[in-house]
Formats: structure tokens, sequence, C-alpha cells
């Protein structure tokens, strides 16, 4: 049996084959086609017969299969099974596409793909990049859908060990917020009672890792997944919550909350495509926080110019509680307080302040009330004046009951966007209410910031007023949890980040370390030291990124303060140095012409040795370093600062702490 491009199929992809011929009926018609990633090291082997189904390889060596592909109708139909190929053509192609707000300004989207049309009205494609491999279901059918099912599983030869998000949602997994540490286990040892949301790694031999997500989420419900032991070894089988039948509202913030679902998970034109499903492959662990798939994978711009749209750091109040003091007045959420806030913005040249939870009466659920202890003209007003722009904190589904008006009104007073919070679902029902609200923010000239929200799916490129996403166990969880985030800090970077910009809500001028560490709510800590909460600014994607702690602490903390402050929160080019999951990660970005390197580690001590290659040639660079201080293992707010010459053939040795980090400015 050969390919289609004359490769003789590995014996384990035979064996693959053969399994599924024997539990499926031949038609004589079996049609193995073949595509190549533009490196030529991956190949994805795709089987079209009365089942739909593929293999991934490296190198002749099988990284992943798949089960038989399908969606099911709610009259029983099931587009891919029994399927009768019409036809299967093969493109290659190339383009740049821009990506503002991003982690660089453009990428080089090249890839081959196979499509494969069906009798029925349907087909699939499939594509492959040096960067892993996607597929989408897509359908030309004159009438209305009403998806029942898909089927969607990743099956592996070998029992490898995953980092799996577990959903939170105890009674109902699919009500959640997407927020959780990672347990790091064999496939085999999922909990058949839980639920595990995108993105997902799984470690193959070799070195070798691929995560498993989704992009170009659009009118359907998010992939979650289950895993253990199958027949033909051991499979993560993709999970869909359907649409809810029945819904309450939580009195308390007027959040949305499903109770009972019905039997279809989408009602959809029936010409349209469907979510790309992704297997994002590295060889190396520093690949991945630079994986473009699911950017790549979503719709391209729907809006437009974007040169109204602002990134920029945000002056925070929630996380520190409106915990100002040295003022003569009660701190907390009003207009005097925010006034602070806007000051401290404006004389550090931060962009922006959100005005969080409280502003408007949380009970009642109407976007459109404002408490009497805020003046919102004067504040827009003195912003304005101060040179800062003001952001709205509100729930989804009460933006969403009057979306059109709180746009109007909100963009005329001033007002430059909302952070949406407590979506905490994403099925068909929520991910439109997003679109909604994206498509009518941007026709007001408004950027979006989502929390408690699902993973990002290509959405900040088909819509880049949706400037940040949460959907990570971020920073506020210091507030109330003993969950160890050091070492998590040096894992969702290759994994949650891959998928696109992390709201982690960092900048803890409160440092401890592991021994010292406890939650506080009113006064909040962060485990690790201070030169690990500057490093973060460089590490982590974020367009829209807070300065969480409180203006008074910062400006105690001027040195720092104004460290963070010149870190730039969008890229021209961004790279992984060095690292490992769950260990270290040391990354370089440019802005310009200008060079800015950060690093983390766990709570292991650890040397750093820089290669400066990645400088430009013939350029003497100032290096201004921000690092543990010497003291920093028992006293985590230790740091110094220095200053270097130095050119691309130099290098550079940094010192981290247990817990530590470490910032350069070129």
């Amino acid at each position: 049996m050969k390919t289609s491009l004359g490769k003789h199929i590995p014996v384990i992809l035979l064996s693959f084959l053969l399994l599924i011929f024997t539990s499926s009926p031949l038609d004589g018609k079996v049609k193995v086609h073949s595509l190549t990633s533009p490196n030529g090291e991956l190949e994805l082997q795709v089987v079209t017969d009365t089942n739909i189904s593929f293999c991934l390889l490296h190198k002749d060596n099988v990284l992943v299969s798949s089960s038989s592909l399908s969606m099911t109708l709610k009259d029983g139909t099931v587009l891919g099974s029994n399927a009768r190929l019409v036809k299967a053509r093969k493109t290659d192609s190339q383009e740049i596409i821009p990506s503002p707000f991003y982690r660089k300004s453009q990428i080089i989207d090249q890839y081959q793909q196979l499509d494969v049309k069906f009798r029925g009205g349907f087909g699939i494609r499939f594509r492959i990049y040096d960067q892993g491999a996607a597929y989408q279901f897509y359908t030309e059918i004159k009438d209305s859908l009403y998806i029942a099912d898909e089927s969607a599983g990743f099956i592996f030869e070998k029992d490898h060990t995953s980092y799996i998000p577990y959903s939170r949602g105890e009674e109902n997994p699919f009500q959640n917020s997407f927020e959780n540490v990672y347990s790091v286990i064999p496939v085999s040892k999922f909990d058949k009672e839980k639920l595990a949301f995108l993105p997902l790694l799984v470690c193959l031999e070799n070195g070798m890792k691929m995560a498993i997500t989704e992009s170009d989420l659009e009118s359907y419900p998010g992939m979650y997944l289950n895993g253990g032991k199958t027949g033909n070894g051991f499979e993560f089988k993709g999970v869909f919550a359907p649409i809810p039948s029945e819904t309450r509202t939580e009195p308390g913030r007027g959040q949305v909350l499903a109770v009972e679902y019905s039997d279809i998970l989408a009602k959809t034109s029936g010409s349209r495509s469907f979510p790309w499903r992704i297997m994002a492959v590295a060889t190396d662990d520093t690949q991945l926080p630079v994986n473009d798939l699911v950017y790549i994978l979503g719709s391209p711009n729907r809006i437009g110019n974007t040169n109204w749209i602002k990134p920029g750091k945000v002056a925070w109040d929630w996380w520190n509680n409106w915990g100002i003091t040295g003022v003569d007045f009660p701190a907390g959420i009003n207009t005097q307080t925010y006034k602070y806030y806007i000051d401290f913005a404006s004389d550090n040249g931060i962009e922006y302040v959100v005005l969080d939870e409280g502003w408007s009466p949380p009970a009642g659920g109407d976007i459109m009330k404002v408490i009497p202890q805020i003046d919102l003209k004067e504040l827009v007003s003195y912003a304005k004046a101060k040179n800062v722009d003001l952001i709205l904190w509100c729930v989804g589904y009460v933006l969403d009951e009057k979306l059109e008006e709180a746009c109007r009104v909100y963009s005329e007073m001033g007002f430059k966007g909302f952070k949406v919070d407590f979506m905490d679902r994403d099925d068909q029902l929520v991910v439109d209410m997003l679109y909604r609200i994206a498509h009518t923010a941007a026709r007001y000239n408004m950027l979006i910031d989502l929390h408690g929200m699902y993973k990002p799916t290509g959405f900040n490129r088909t819509y880049p007023n949706v400037i940040n996403f949460e959907g990570i166990f971020g920073l506020e969880q210091s507030k109330w949890s003993r969950e160890d985030l050091v070492p998590y800090e040096v894992t969702f970077p290759y994994i949650r980040m891959l998928a696109g910009p992390v709201d982690y809500t960092q900048g803890a001028m409160r440092n401890a370390t592991r021994h010292d560490f406890h939650p506080v709510y009113n006064n909040p800590m962060a485990a690790g030291t201070r030169a690990r909460q500057v490093a973060t600014y460089v590490v982590f994607d974020n367009p829209l990124v807070m300065l969480c702690d409180n203006p008074t602490a910062y400006i105690k903390e001027q040195e720092t303060t104004d460290f963070i402050t010149q870190i730039p929160v969008v890229w021209d080019e961004t790279r992984i140095l060095q690292g490992k999951v769950g260990e270290y990660i040391v990354s370089a970005r440019r802005n310009g012409s200008r060079w800015f390197v950060g690093g983390l580690t766990d709570w292991s001590p650890r040397t750093i040795t820089l290669d400066l290659s990645f400088l430009e040639p013939g350029r003497i660079y100032k290096a201004r370093i921000f690092s543990d201080g010497i003291n920093a293992h028992r006293h985590a707010t230790d740091y110094k600062i220095e200053e270097k010459e130095v050119t691309r053939e130099d290098t550079l040795t940094v010192r981290l702490s247990p817990g530590g980090g470490f910032a350069i400015i070129f």
C-alpha cells in the first residue's frame, strides 16, 4: 500500500489502519491521503473509508491517531459514517498575516491543506504546519442544522504523562471559570468523574510535546476532554456542553447559570465551517509558548481599522481591595479613591484605570445604574485631563441585556471599554453572546477584556478589540488559596499561553518566600520574589496588563514601578531562549529596536547564562538588569538593579533565588 506521495506507510500506522478497516465494512475504495509539513518533519495521513480518521507522524513515528471523525444530527444522520468520498483536493498556501496586539507583529501562515468532500453535503479540511496539524468540519446543507453530537478522539499508543486542567465545576463541569492548576498524570489515571478544559498538554517520547486545543469557536460549544484507556491505546475524547434548556439568574451579580440541558449541542446554519481541532507539536519545550496555530486558525479581522485600539497597562483596584493609605478621605468605591488611582496612573504613564465590581449596584442586573458614591462624568473628565482612559467592569449577561444602550451611552461618555466577567460557560448560547458583545463594542470603538472566560480560540484575530483573556489560575487566587502558584507560573506559559494572551493580573509589591506566604484577602501578597513579579511583565503575553497592587505601594516602591512601566505590552518579535515545562522559562522580546528579556524559575535556585546573539550586530547596548538580591531567599522583596554595556558577542550570567526571576531592558 502506498500513500499519495509515494511513501511507504509505517508499520505502526498500517496496524492502526487494519484495526479501523476490520471494525467497519469496506466498499473497496479505501483511500489514504498524505500531507507533509513545509519543513518535511510532520506528516498527516488521512483515511477516507466508510469512516474518516487520521494519523499524525513525526519522521515516520506516530504521535497521535484519531477515532472515527463524525458529527451527528438530531434526526440521527451521522456525517462521517458510511461516508462516500466525492472529491479530495490538496493545496499549498503561504501568506503573511498581520497580528496586532500579539506576541509578534506578523505571522507567516504556511501550510498544506487537504479538503475532502463527501456525499450528504459535508466535508473536512485538514491542514499541516511546521507547528502541528488541525482539522475542521464544514457543511453545505440548505436547511438549519441541529447538532446532537460530535466524535473527536485523540488516541496515543502509550500511556503518556499529561498536564490536565480539570474543570472545577463540582456539580456541573460545564459550569466553571476555566481556572485550575495542572494535574500531571498519565492518561490512564484521568479522573472519569471530571472533564478537562483546553489547552491540555501531552508529553510524548524523545522530549516532544503536543498541546490539544481548538480555534475559531463560533456559534458552537467549546470542547472538553475525557481521558482513559481505549481499545486502540489511550484516548482523550471530546465532550461538549449542550444548549441549556433551563437557566437561573444568580441575584447577587446577575450571572446566568445552566440548570438543565437540551439534547443538542448547537442549532446553526447548514452552510458553515466548524471549529478547528488543533494538535500543536513541539520538538522542544521552548517552541510551545510561541506556537501560533490558534491565532492563525481564527477567522480574519472583521472590524477593519484597528488604529483606535490602544493596548496598555492598567492601575487596578480590586486585587488590592481599594487599599490606599495616607489620604484624607475614606478609601473605597467612590469618586475620591478613583481620582487617586487616576493621579497615580497619570504620574507613571499608565494608560488605564479599571473601575471594577461595585461602581454599578451588583444586585438588580442593570448596567445603566450607578451607585451614588460614584460620579462617572466627573471621573471621565478628570481622567481625560490627566491623559488616562477608563474601563468599566461588568457581568457579561448584564451587559448583554442592554448591550446597544450601554455601548452607546458609555462610549459617548468617554469610557474606552468593558472588562466582561462571570460568563463561566462555553456552550453555544454564551459563545454567541460573546461574539455579539465584541461586534457591538467594536462599532462604538470600545475594547473588551474577557474574564470568567474560556481559553482564547483565535477570537482576538477575528475581533482585535478583544484585547485580553483570563481563563487562567491567576494571581487573584493568592487572596484566598494556598495553591502554590510559583510552579504554575513556569507551567502555563507552555500550555495556556499557547492559545493566546493571559490576564494574570500580576504586580504584587508584598512578596513572600515559600515559607512565609499565606493567603490574605484584604492585604494580599504573592509567593516568590520582587524580581519575579517584574519579570512576568516580559514573560507573559498580556497586551492589557494590570498593576494589581495599590498605588500607595507602588509610590513607596518607585524604583520597581519605574522599571515595570518601561516594559511594553505588544511586541514585534518573541523568542523563548531557554526553558522546560514546570521548571523555568527565559523569554526575549523585541519592541522596535529595544530588546527585553525576562526569566522565571520554580522553587529551585538557578543560574542562567544568556547568549546575547539575538541582539543586533554592530551595536553596543546598555543592559539594565533587575534581579534577585543576595538575600532574596530569606526576604523576597530583596532585589538589585545594575547596568552593563554589552554586544551580541557577550554573555550575561544571572542568579535566580528560589521562586525568583529577572528582567533586563536592552
